[in-house]
């Protein structure tokens, strides 16, 4: 429901009824099933999400194997951000893992909203710091800790993660293995 958009909004700034009213009007409602392609490689990203129900992995692949980029779920936003701002098409993919409740606004509309309204600029602000924050955490990780440390992390972060997502796509995620993953769980328990 578009209530749980709004409430996250206000915690980050207040909304007067007219600029909640014009941005959720730019609102669409989408499901999808478990496993949907959400943006393929190749395509251009057209929409900012809101995830209200489900999860999502972002992931790149080739001949050999899948690379598992990042994950979303409920309460969070979810957009091939980089392609979103460029317009160029994206060399990864997102999919559903499973059945999913989204609201999404398009670029246009977003671009809209950023010209006509002072919220506006103010969230699109907040969503790109987010999406960064999570960016530049991630390679962090990926820099500076053991494949180790990235699970532990997970579990102490992200404990819905380990409970929801297949152990093939969390070996990914931290770099490793499924086998070294079933090791290093084995070590720490």
């Amino acid at each position: 429901m578009k209530k749980q958009i709004r409430d996250y909004f206000e915690h980050i700034h207040s909304m007067s009824d007219a600029d909640w009213e014009l941005f959720s009007s730019k609102l669409v409602k989408q499901r999808f099933s478990k496993r949907a392609i959400l943006i393929d490689s190749g395509q251009v990203e057209d929409y900012l999400s809101f995830v209200e129900k489900g999860s999502i992995r972002i992931f790149s692949s080739n001949e050999e194997k899948e690379h598992t980029l990042g994950f979303v779920f409920e309460n969070e936003f979810c957009c091939a951000y980089d392609s979103f701002l460029t317009r160029s098409p994206v060399e990864y993919r997102i999919e559903t893992l499973t059945a999913v409740e989204l609201w999404r606004i398009s670029y246009l509309d977003l671009q809209e909203l950023y010209q006509t309204t002072v919220i506006g600029n103010l969230l699109g602000r907040h969503i790109a710091e987010m999406l960064f924050i999570k960016k530049a955490r991630r390679e962090r990780s990926l820099l500076m800790e053991t494949a180790e440390q990235r699970y532990i992390n997970l579990f102490l972060e992200k404990r819905q993660w380990i409970k929801t997502i297949p152990l093939k796509f969390l070996a990914s995620y931290i770099g490793v293995t499924p086998q070294a993953l079933s090791r290093i769980r084995k070590r720490i328990s």
